[in-house]
């Protein structure tokens, strides 16, 4: 790896390659080698966002050394899924890092995070949809989008949604989030021109079957311009988002 990033350079010196050509090739590397893990420090030069660290199933010690990895090639560390024992190892090294304990995300800020011009909604049916909305808001906010929050507007009341559609006309992106039935990305999506990314919850009674329920009919859904992650995927939509705004930012 060593050798072909050196080639590269080289290359350019040597004016067989410009600028953005070696760009190109940079863009799928370097990657550092843990062993137990391969970070993937070109992820923001491709897609604009580090790798993003996703917590549950790793040791304190392959956290840490992950953490480092990401800090020390420059950029933030993001982390999802965190507990407050994993985050807790982090904060006695990294002194400026923030703890989303409802997000469960953990974010340790490399300089000023740039923010966009656009703006992400996010929008929960009821109040128990809230900490996967908190994961979708605070991911989008380490990203450097504009977060606006709209909660508890579900159909069970649908017109307390009515006086936040000129709110929600402002935003560049829609993330709603929904458990039990599901509806409320379809109905957010016949008020608006803009993209909405669906997030089913796991939050409901017996048939809604750990979120099954939400996530089939957020995929059956009528009206359109409706993407739709995986159940309790609030992260997912944040990158989703994320990557449509990032679009517009540039063109």
């Amino acid at each position: 790896m060593r050798e072909e990033l050196v080639k590269i350079l080289n290359d350019v010196k040597d004016g067989k390659l410009d600028v953005h050509e070696a760009l190109d090739k940079l863009r799928l590397l370097p990657y550092d080698d843990l062993f137990f893990a391969k970070v993937d420090h070109h992820r923001a030069l491709r897609k604009g966002v580090p790798e993003v660290i996703y917590c549950p199933g790793k040791t304190d010690d392959q956290l840490l050394k992950i953490s480092r990895s990401i800090w020390e090639s420059g950029t933030s560390v993001i982390g999802t899924r965190c507990t407050p024992a994993q985050f807790d190892v982090l904060a006695r090294e990294f002194k400026e890092a923030k703890y989303y304990e409802e997000a469960r995300i953990f974010f340790i800020p490399r300089g000023n995070v740039a923010k966009s011009r656009s703006k992400v909604t996010v929008i929960t049916a009821g109040t128990s949809d809230i900490p996967v909305a908190e994961e979708a808001a605070i991911a989008s906010e380490c990203m450097g989008l504009s977060v606006q929050r709209i909660y508890d507007v579900g159909v069970a009341g649908i017109h307390r949604l009515f006086p936040y559609i000129e709110q929600m006309n402002s935003s560049a992106v829609i993330i709603v989030v929904a458990g039990m039935e599901g509806a409320l990305p379809g109905i957010v999506a016949g008020f608006t021109d803009k993209p909405v990314i669906a997030v089913p919850t796991s939050v409901g009674y017996g048939a809604q079957i750990g979120g099954f329920s939400a996530l089939l009919t957020m995929l059956n859904c009528c009206a359109g311009g409706v993407a739709v992650v995986n159940i309790d995927n609030g992260f997912g939509a944040a990158y989703f988002a994320y990557t449509i705004i990032n679009q517009i930012d540039r063109g």
